[in-house]
């Protein structure tokens, strides 16, 4: 199988699959012998992208492989292709995600000291839901509180291949910065509500749109039909009252748990996910 057949061999399995495929699991794709190697399958997909420099569409890489998806640009005319009224998320759990995802492993109370205000019940349940969060284990200390870190679900949400790919976060004030790196449409600040709206969309970069209503008042998130009927909790209104310095919140490596004056106690069967979440790619 020559160069030009192994291109259009694994442009047609990723649009077949319609998920991310390791390089493994492309290699295992081809009949015993005529498997291509690994630097001839990623030279394949380099000639992919370099087609699709002048179309809407990329082979890009996430935690869990290779997937083709739209350019982030034309991700805003194309959510409507999917839901009529997309779920819509507070700032507030935008805010706990990062927190989670730059000092994790990290625990509710420690979420709460940073943030300043308590942490919803509701906004820990929807990103255990969605996947993007899970129990990574159990700090030391009284009561024992569970800790907190992403998962591959929210690398591939985002379009990240590992943690260290995000993008630095000086304080959650920077809400703006993180927002424009991460590809998310304008959020009015100007709205009473604090609500916005984000659509998963199958390979497109998660997309942020207005909301109205408060919050505080409104105890039903819309949902759609893709959501299977699953009530999605309602969500804490925004904060804009803590401020994090730089040395707070921006973590590329795993905390040293001595740092916090107590030890970790990771789950023995969370182990190597958490390794991976922070190592895959």
């Amino acid at each position: 199988m020559d160069a030009v057949e192994i291109k259009h061999f694994i442009e047609a399995a990723l649009l077949a699959a319609g998920r991310p495929l390791s390089v493994d699991q492309l290699q295992n794709l081809f009949d015993g012998r005529m498997a291509p190697a690994k630097k001839d399958i990623r030279a394949a997909v380099a000639a992919l992208n370099d087609e699709y420099k002048d179309r809407g569409i990329i082979v890009a890489e996430v935690a869990s492989g290779l997937r083709v998806q739209v350019k982030p640009a034309m991700a805003n005319q194309l959510q409507k292709l999917w839901e009529d009224r997309p779920p819509r998320y507070s700032r507030a759990l935008f805010e706990t995600l990062a927190l989670i995802a730059y000092r994790q492993p990290i625990t509710r109370g420690e979420i709460e000291e940073v943030r300043g205000v308590s942490v919803s019940s509701n906004i820990v349940r929807s990103l255990l839901e969605r996947d993007w969060v899970r129990v990574v284990g159990h700090r030391d200390v009284p009561g024992r509180p569970e800790m907190f870190g992403t998962t591959k679900t929210f690398l591939d949400y985002f379009g990240l291949m590992k943690l260290d790919d995000l993008p630095p976060l000086a304080d959650l004030a920077d809400w703006e910065n993180l927002r424009v790196q991460l590809n998310l449409p304008e959020v009015d600040e100007d709205l009473t509500s604090e609500l916005a709206d984000v659509t998963q969309l199958p390979t497109l970069s998660p997309q942020v749109g207005e909301g109205d209503g408060d919050p505080e008042q409104n105890s039903e998130v819309i949902g759609n039909s893709d959501l299977n009927d699953h009530d999605i909790p309602d969500l804490e209104s925004i904060t804009t009252s803590a401020h994090v310095n730089l040395d707070e919140l921006v973590v590329t490596e795993w905390p040293d748990p001595t740092d916090s004056g107590s030890e970790v106690s990771v789950d023995s069967d969370d182990e190597e996910d958490l390794e991976t979440s922070a190592t895959s790619g």
